[in-house]
């Protein structure tokens, strides 16, 4: 998928989190937003996401030279972000298995294998309120990162992580986002080092 930004901006009372920013994502590379706490990285991912309204400008998408309207767009891409919640009340195999109904895992993935990966096979009938911020967060990053779709956001996605999650998201992101078109929103270099292209969120104030 490509997206590309037209003159976009988005503003909150009179405030402008950002403005005049154009910019082409083509498909299957990496890119970073990144800026200082609080200077709108989240608002510009979740915008380029469509799940924020713009103030100005347009967005538009395509795959293969065929462009989608922005209300389906939503179908082509997945997210990780710190903000969404897991229904806690699921096991984390009912949680996985769920997901899967609105957006299929890639080939050769399943809820099993899934929480394999992600090192929570002994946990996958325990009830998601009872885990740890971060096991929630490595549920959040499968079901992000094993979606079968083109695009991949990804919010300050070690959030909650210690050592050894942050060497599996490493290692996710190495062996199953490949070809994938990804956008990190990130001040932390661990996070985004992999990315080809950097967006200074602060140059379009």
């Amino acid at each position: 998928m490509h997206i590309q930004l037209e003159q976009i901006g988005k503003k909150y009372n009179r405030e402008w989190i950002f403005r005049g920013l154009s910019y082409t994502f083509q498909a299957g590379k990496k890119y970073a937003i990144t800026g200082p706490n609080g200077a709108g990285k989240s608002t510009l991912l979740q915008t380029i996401a469509g799940s924020t309204v713009l103030s100005e400008g347009t967005i538009k998408y395509s795959i293969a030279g065929q462009e989608i309207l922005p209300e389906n767009a939503f179908t082509s891409l997945s997210i990780c972000a710190p903000y969404l919640t897991l229904i806690e009340e699921m096991t984390a195999l009912e949680f996985l298995v769920f997901h899967q109904s609105f957006k299929c895992f890639m080939p050769g993935i399943t809820p099993d294998t899934a929480l394999e990966i992600i090192g929570l096979t002994t946990a996958a009938n325990k009830q998601i309120r009872y885990f740890s911020s971060g096991m929630k967060q490595r549920i959040k990053l499968a079901q992000a990162i094993f979606s079968d779709v083109p695009v991949l956001f990804l919010d300050e996605p070690c959030t909650n992580l210690d050592e050894t999650g942050y060497i599996l998201y490493q290692s996710l992101i190495q062996n199953y986002a490949a070809g994938k078109l990804v956008i990190v929103s990130s001040n932390d270099k661990a996070e985004y080092h992999f990315c080809e292209e950097v967006i200074d969120i602060k140059k379009y104030k």
